[in-house]
């Protein structure tokens, strides 16, 4: 299963040359993607150090501080950047499909899939608890991408009188609860029937939505 991110660093401990001018942008790329392998290697952020990602990385610690405040920051840095790759492959799933109706479904199967194959990240990710009134990049990546795209999709459902028209984002959460709630309940119990090609997944997706319904 794809876990997201693979690194190209050394990975042996062994430290670099001396970047160039200029490629700051370039080693703080290198530094998420050591530590997306890292996590998903050890399954949890508890067992992932900044001295462990300078390693994997082939710099020292001081070198991280440059570019993350502290682990936290690197985490959250790393959770945005799963997110992107979440709204990605929910846009992709979806591109070119005119109904509003089976975009939306689209997006909630490609959701649900995204999630299975990445599901050391995604539980990872949402995990992270973020306190009332402090969004973090995280939160601020999520909103700005995956969640404006699907209100886009709620919204032309509203307007051709598909769902009844009301609070967007109020919907929107009914139907990401139900996509989240089906992707968690699939990667923690795998051995469940799910059916082929999670087709009670897609099933429940499409039962949530006529639910919508005015008819």
């Amino acid at each position: 299963m794809s876990q997201g991110v693979a690194t190209q660093g050394s990975g042996d401990g062994t430290v670099r040359p001396r970047s160039p001018r200029g490629s700051g942008e370039q080693l703080a790329e290198e530094i998420i993607a050591a530590t997306t392998d890292l996590l998903i290697e050890a399954g949890t952020e508890d067992q992932v150090s900044i001295r462990a990602v300078a390693r994997r990385v082939g710099v020292t610690s001081p070198s991280i501080y440059l570019h993350f405040e502290d682990k936290e920051a690197l985490l959250d840095a790393v959770c945005a950047r799963f997110f992107e790759q979440f709204d990605q492959v929910m846009m992709e799933a979806s591109a070119g499909i005119d109904d509003p109706f089976d975009r939306g479904l689209a997006q909630g199967m490609a959701y649900v899939r995204f999630a299975i194959d990445s599901a050391v990240m995604y539980r990872i990710t949402f995990a992270r608890i973020t306190p009332p009134g402090e969004p973090t990049l995280t939160d601020e990546v999520l909103l700005s991408s995956a969640f404006v795209h699907f209100s886009d999709t709620v919204e032309a459902l509203m307007a051709e009188g598909a769902i009844p028209r009301g609070d967007v984002v109020q919907t929107v959460l009914q139907l990401w609860s139900t996509a989240h709630g089906l992707a968690s309940l699939m990667i923690a119990k795998p051995g469940l029937p799910w059916g082929d090609d999670l087709a009670l997944a897609e099933s429940t997706l499409r039962a949530v939505c006529r639910g919508l319904s005015p008819e």
